[in-house]
C-alpha cells in the first residue's frame, strides 16, 4: 500500500472514529427501574475539588439535582457544562445543590472542569457502581445523559432523560419551579 492510500485510510478511520465518538456522547439509552417516588440510591463520590459528596449529607436540608453526562471533554457534554456555568444563577435561585456526574476518571473530570470553568461540583464514578445504582450506565459503558431531582427526604421527584445540552440550566430551573422547590 502506498503512502497516499495509507493517509487516506487513516483519515477515513479518524473521521469515522470522530463520528462514532460524537454519536456516543449524544446517545441516550434509558430504561431505568428507578421511578418517581423511589428512594434515590445513596452516593459518596469524589468531586474535581477533591471533596467527597454524599447524598445522605443533604437529607432534610436541600433538594439535589444530579445530572449524569456521558464523557468529559466531548462536544455535547461541554455544551451542557457551559450552560450550567453560564446560566447557573438560575439554578442557584432555588434551595438546591447541583452536580454533574460521569464515570470518567477524576483527572479527566478535573481537566474538564478547568476547561469549562465549572463552578459547581463535578463528580467522578470510575468504578461505575453509582451509575449502575442509578441505572444510567448504557451499553457503551458510559452514563446516559439523565438528570435526577431528589427531594430533601431522599425520594426521586423527577427523572429527566430528554436533555438539551444547550439549555440544560434553563431547563433545570424550569423543572425546579414546576416541582415547587423553594427559592433561597
Amino acid at each position: 500500500m502506498n503512502a497516499s492510500r495509507k493517509t487516506t485510510s487513516f483519515t477515513q478511520l479518524s473521521t469515522l472514529l470522530s463520528i462514532v465518538t460524537l454519536w456516543l456522547c449524544s446517545f441516550s439509552v434509558f430504561a431505568s427501574d428507578l421511578k418517581v417516588g423511589d428512594i434515590a440510591p445513596n452516593f459518596n463520590l469524589q468531586a474535581t475539588t477533591g471533596e467527597f459528596y454524599k447524598l445522605s449529607d443533604y437529607k432534610d436540608k436541600q433538594v439535589i439535582v444530579l445530572a449524569w453526562y456521558p464523557m468529559a471533554n466531548t462536544r455535547g457534554c461541554t455544551i451542557e457544562c457551559k450552560s450550567l456555568v453560564e446560566k447557573g444563577h438560575l439554578i442557584r435561585e432555588y434551595n438546591v445543590s447541583y452536580f454533574m456526574a460521569s464515570v470518567d476518571p477524576l483527572d479527566d473530570n478535573r481537566d474538564f472542569a478547568e476547561k469549562t470553568n465549572a463552578d459547581f461540583p463535578m463528580l467522578s464514578d470510575p468504578s461505575k457502581g453509582v451509575a449502575k445504582d442509578y441505572d444510567v450506565l448504557n451499553i457503551f459503558r458510559v452514563a446516559s445523559r439523565v438528570t435526577f431531582y431528589i427531594s430533601k427526604q431522599g425520594k426521586i421527584l423527577k427523572i429527566d432523560d430528554d436533555i438539551n445540552p444547550a439549555t440544560a440550566a434553563e431547563d433545570i430551573a424550569k423543572n425546579l419551579q414546576l416541582l415547587n422547590v423553594s427559592k433561597r
